[in-house]
């Protein structure tokens, strides 16, 4: 007998081996079945329900995967050998109920048990996105979770271009944009979608151009049209996340009415001047209820206390900032991963260079995600509004 043999002696007497319909039968009781094959091994099919963490990041992936130290696991390989030194490194990680499956995915396929054909990323995707593959916290589950996902933005202007560009930039699969409005000479300051031989094009076929020639790979759906009452609804309807960058009052309650009727998380973004703000309202958070944009403000403000940035100004740079916040927690949310900013207000101060963060209360008794409240139904967005004045 080889070095090599009684080696692999040992590990059976201290894992034990389980055959294929004994780890179906595992998994049918809530055991993880975590498949430590390669990439192009995995794409020729594997356990349906199966972690595919791969041999060589496994260590790297198994606590998020399987995070339970006395939860079964069964392992498996090609042949059952590979996933035998998988569940060595298992054990020296505290790992105490595991199963190797002998004979490994031959004999699974051999037997008939179900397979299925997992979607995997092509060879141009691994490369693009080479950075998030290394990531355990992203990974190519991750990178196919995000390839799958559909985001509104509300505006393609100074928020909107910056979280549209990294959002695309990193792989989301549909990126839907209203705006109305056409590519204006003042707009260049900051809205970094648009060149100077687009102005007078409508926003969302400049946007297009723009994120399609970043990655073609990104569906980009363009509604040149106003959000309304009559809309909102059809508009936002199916879309995994929202990302409000507008700059009116009227438009922001209409997001959030929709957003809250229809239990999608609103990623809220606003600047001013040399200051700027992001959170996320999402009273249907799964981990806690959260705020809406009428919890915040029951009211809207005065006009001249909320002046536009056409009246007021802002700083050019000051959008990307808070852009690029609202695509990072977005990115979040897709992926399932850290804390979004749900009751939780970030500031940013320019001339500062300050961040501080607010606590933001959900309103038990809000008219709109309140306890046990029923849908009051939309208003006229722009009279509401007006009432301020």
């Amino acid at each position: 007998m080889t070095a090599k043999d009684r080696r692999l002696a040992q590990l059976r007497a201290a894992i034990g081996d389980v055959t294929p319909r004994e780890a179906l039968t595992l998994q049918a009781q809530g055991a993880v079945l975590v498949d430590v094959r390669e990439t192009d091994e995995i794409a020729q099919g594997s356990p349906p329900g199966a972690r595919r963490l791969g041999r060589g990041f496994l260590e790297l992936r198994i606590e998020e995967a399987v995070p339970d130290l006395n939860q079964k696991v069964v392992l498996m390989c090609a042949t059952g050998i590979r996933s035998l030194f998988a569940a060595e490194d298992l054990m020296r990680l505290g790992y105490t109920r595991l199963f190797n499956m002998a004979g490994g995915f031959t004999s699974w396929k051999n037997e008939g048990l179900p397979i299925e054909i997992p979607p995997r990323l092509e060879a141009t995707e691994r490369e693009r996105y080479s950075r998030h593959l290394t990531m355990p916290e992203v990974g190519e589950a991750g990178q196919l979770r995000l390839r799958a996902s559909k985001v509104m933005l509300l505006g393609a202007g100074g928020l909107g271009s910056p979280a549209a560009v990294y959002l695309a930039a990193a792989g989301v699969g549909t990126l839907a944009i209203i705006d109305h409005d056409v590519v204006d000479r003042s707009n260049l300051q900051r809205q970094i979608l648009h060149t100077e031989e687009r102005i007078g094009t409508a926003k969302v076929a400049s946007a297009k151009l723009m994120i399609e020639a970043l990655n073609p790979a990104t569906k980009v759906l363009p509604f040149a049209t106003r959000l309304s009452s009559s809309n909102a609804e059809d508009l936002i309807r199916g879309f995994d996340v929202v990302v409000d960058g507008s700059d009116n009052f009227p438009t922001r309650y209409l997001v959030n009415d929709a957003c809250v009727k229809l239990g999608i998380p609103n990623v809220h973004g606003s600047v001013y001047r040399f200051e700027g703000q992001a959170t996320v309202f999402w009273p249907r958070y799964p981990k806690t209820r959260g705020p809406c944009y009428r919890c915040l403000y029951p009211e809207p403000p005065p006009p001249d206390l909320a002046p536009s940035c056409a009246e007021a100004g802002v700083l050019g740079v000051l959008p990307g900032v808070v852009g690029l916040l609202q695509a990072v927690e977005t990115l979040k949310i897709l992926l399932g991963i850290g804390e979004p900013l749900v009751g939780r207000l970030l500031c940013y101060d320019a001339l500062r260079a300050r961040f501080s963060e607010l606590e933001l209360l959900r309103n038990p008794h809000c008219r709109y995600c309140g306890d046990e409240t029923a849908f009051p139904g939309y208003v006229d967005y722009e009279q509401f509004c007006a009432r301020a004045a």
